[in-house]
Formats: structure tokens, C-alpha cells, sequence
């Protein structure tokens, strides 16, 4: 009989793990499938970048099946929770090695000074190639870890539906696709964006932006992007872990609001898509942090010190230094100074302004490559920091920054603020 049971878990966790990758597979072909509309703008972007667009078709197939190999060998299993944080420490170390062997190659190969460049930069490549080898051997313990150490903090925060956590968490680590923002040159406005393949080149980049703006009269900026929400979700590989559990947090978040109204509605308009953003890079951050106290204390960033005693003495507020650079008051006024010539309709002239806050940001230590309207589409729907920046003057995500400080904990917030359909919603659950 014990047998017999042992048999029948064993048939029915197979059938899951079975129906899972079913599930992963058809989401890939739904993805890869799309039609593509034969006018619009959307069309004729896409016919421009087609040669170069990302195929989440084959990558989302790559993933599941690499999870459902790595579910199905039990890798996590067999860790203890110290072992698990040490892999996951020991792979951002292999990914620093491997980002440092790659720029000592680059600059071997690239040097006038050395006689025989390709002899000099054999011992670098073999050295590339063994550390290149160990990460490919780290990354799927790596990922198992960490994504059990994020289902541990979202079930003590209490983010369970019918006693599991839902979607459960996975990602891979991989070359994120960087994105094509389109917005209208009049206004300020996220039209659509497509993913296109890592690794373009700077002038690959300026050309097809330009391209887009001189054929369709469209504003267009290529930018990276640290992580995207598909399921698996994809994370770029990194060395911090701050940054890592902040981003596999967030991306987490995507996934939990897309079963829901608000991730449902992610492209229906700009101000939801800011919705979107801002919560997630809010509860990114606090579930990050709360994986960094439990399995990564000596990486938790220091926060300013509280006073030792119970009545706080008064202290002067310290003078603030006039030479020093703000960038997010910068960018705010640059923000704002756009909106109020593109509102009374000169084009041209926020461009050229834009073009010289460029400029004064780059002889300000921040080497920015473009600024345009797509770039303050894209940047300024990541609103959770006070002073605006890149968003100005726009309220929405203040507003969920006020929203949030009504909430006790984390899993209230986000059960609530996911049934949000609209900014008036918002406001309107704020006045309540």
C-alpha cells in the first residue's frame, strides 16, 4: 500500500509538472503567434525593426523547459537556506569575474601598445571561457534559490491565494532585449514600444530612431531595461545582489497584477500604465529588502540612523550645497519646461531644448545619449521617488505613493490597489 501512495504522489506531481510546461508552451506560441495589423503605426514600426525584433516566442520556450528540467531535478531541494544565499554569492562573484575577464580582453585586443595582441589575449580567452563555463554551471542553482527565497518572503507577507503563492516565482537570468519607445511629438505620451535583440550598437540605434522620425514623424528612443514581466519573467544578469532581489520582486509584482484588473489594463492608457510601474517599484523594493534581512543581512543598505534617546534634541538642518548636481530637480525642470512648450504647440523648440539639457546633464557627470519625448514616456512612468524627475509634474505617482502609506502591510496594498481601473479610481479610493 505505502508503495502504491508513494506511486500515486509521485504519477500526480509529474501530471503538474507536466501540465505546468503545457501551460508555458502554449503561452510561447500565443506570444510568438501574434498577427501583426496590416496598416498603422504600429505596423510600419514593426516592419522597420522586424530583422532585429526579440523573439519571446523560442526565449519563452527556452525558459520553461530549462525550469521545468530544473523542477524536475529537485535542484533547490537539496540546499540549505545558507547554502542556497552562498551559490547565489559565489554566482554574482562568477559574474563580476566574467565582466572583468571580458573588459581585459577588449582592452588586449584593442591595445596599440601590444605587439601581438591575439598571443597576448589567448591566456584571457581560456581564463573567459573556464569562468564563462562555472556561471552556466552556477546560474540554475542560483535561480532556484533565489526564487525560493522570494516564495518564502511572499508567504510570511502574507501573499497567498487559497493557502499558495500565485504565480508561483520564476525567472532567468539572460540578455534582457532592449526596447523601442514610440511616442507622438506633440506630446508626452507611451504609444507602444517593441523589444528588440541585446547588443545593438550606438549607431544601430541612432539609425533606426532617426529612421522612425524622419519616415513617421514619430519621436523613438532605444533603452535597456533591467527585467521584463513574462513568465518565466527575464532578469539581466548582474553582480549586485541589492539590484537582483529588488528586480525579481518587482517582476514578481508584474505577474501578480497581470491575473488582476490593473495588469490586466497595463496598456490601455499612460496613466495605468504608471500605476502599473510605481506599485511594482514600490513593493520590488520592500520585498527585496526583506530578502536581503533574511538570507543577505550584511548586504542590507544602510538607512539613516534614528536618535538614541526618546525626545530627539533639535538639530539645524544642514545647508545644502549649492554646488552639488541635483539630478531629479534637473530633470523635473527639464520635464516641465517641455510640457509647457509642447502644450502650446512648439515642437521644434522643446527638441532643441531638449537636445541642451542634454548637453548640460552630459558636462554634469550624466552621459545621457538622447532626450526626447519617448524618453520621458518611458522614464517617467517609474514614479516612486519624491521631486519628480523624469515624470515632472505628473500626480499619478505620488499618488500611489500616498495610497501605499494608507496600508498597514504590503499584501493589503496590493490586493486593493490591483482592482484600480483608472487614476479617477485611485483618487476616489484616496478620498475615501
Amino acid at each position: 500500500m505505502k508503495r502504491i501512495d508513494k506511486f500515486t504522489r509521485k504519477l500526480r506531481t509529474t501530471l503538474h509538472g507536466l501540465r505546468f510546461l503545457l501551460v508555458m508552451i502554449l503561452t510561447a506560441l500565443l506570444l510568438g503567434g501574434a498577427a501583426i495589423p496590416p496598416g498603422g503605426l504600429r505596423a510600419q514600426v514593426q516592419a522597420r525593426t522586424r530583422p532585429i525584433a526579440f523573439d519571446f516566442g523560442t526565449w519563452t520556450l527556452d525558459a520553461a523547459f530549462a525550469k521545468f528540467t530544473g523542477w524536475a531535478l529537485s535542484l533547490d531541494r537539496f540546499l540549505s537556506p545558507q547554502t542556497g544565499s552562498e551559490i547565489v554569492l559565489e554566482t554574482l562573484e562568477q559574474v563580476q569575474l566574467v565582466n572583468d575577464l571580458q573588459a581585459q580582453l577588449l582592452l588586449t585586443v584593442s591595445d596599440p601598445g601590444v605587439e601581438d595582441p591575439e598571443s597576448a589575449a589567448e591566456p584571457i580567452r581560456r581564463s573567459l571561457a573556464a569562468a564563462q563555463s562555472r556561471l552556466a554551471e552556477l546560474s540554475p542553482l542560483a535561480e532556484s534559490a533565489l526564487q525560493s527565497q522570494l516564495m518564502d518572503i511572499l508567504e510570511n507577507a502574507s501573499l497567498e491565494t487559497l493557502g499558495q503563492v500565485i504565480p508561483p516565482s520564476l525567472f532567468r537570468t539572460t540578455d534582457v532585449p532592449t526596447s523601442l519607445v514610440i511616442s507622438p511629438r506633440e506630446r508626452i505620451e507611451r504609444s507602444f514600444d517593441v523589444s528588440l535583440n541585446a547588443g545593438l550598437s550606438i549607431e544601430e540605434m541612432n539609425e533606426l530612431e532617426n529612421q522612425i522620425l524622419a519616415d513617421l514623424d514619430q519621436s523613438a528612443l532605444v533603452v535597456p531595461i533591467g527585467g521584463i514581466g513574462t513568465y518565466p519573467t527575464m532578469i539581466m544578469q548582474t553582480a549586485d545582489i541589492v539590484w537582483l532581489t529588488e528586480v525579481i520582486a518587482h517582476e514578481w509584482v508584474h505577474n501578480f497584477l497581470t491575473l488582476r484588473p490593473l495588469g490586466v489594463n497595463y496598456d490601455t492608457s499612460p496613466t495605468l500604465r504608471t500605476i502599473n510601474e510605481t506599485t511594482a517599484s514600490l513593493a520590488g523594493k520592500e520585498l527585496g529588502r526583506l530578502i536581503l534581512l533574511k538570507y543577505y543581512p550584511e548586504y542590507v543598505p544602510l538607512e539613516p540612523e534614528l536618535p538614541q534617546t526618546d525626545t530627539p534634541l533639535p538639530r539645524p538642518e544642514p545647508e545644502p550645497d549649492p554646488k552639488a548636481f541635483d539630478f531629479r530637480a534637473e530633470m523635473r525642470t527639464t520635464r516641465v519646461e517641455v510640457d509647457r512648450l509642447l502644450a502650446e504647440g512648439h515642437i521644434v523648440e522643446a527638441e532643441h531644448y531638449m537636445e541642451a539639457r542634454r548637453q548640460f546633464f552630459w558636462q554634469n557627470g550624466f552621459p545621457i545619449r538622447k532626450i526626447n519625448q519617448a524618453y520621458f514616456a518611458f522614464y517617467g512612468a517609474y514614479n516612486d521617488a519624491p521631486g519628480g524627475g523624469a515624470a515632472g509634474e505628473d500626480p499619478v505617482g505620488p499618488a500611489v505613493v500616498a495610497y501605499r502609506k494608507r496600508f498597514d502591510n504590503l499584501a493589503d496594498f496590493l490586493r486593493s490597489i490591483a482592482w484600480v481601473d483608472s487614476f479617477e479610481d485611485l483618487i476616489g479610493q484616496l478620498a475615501a
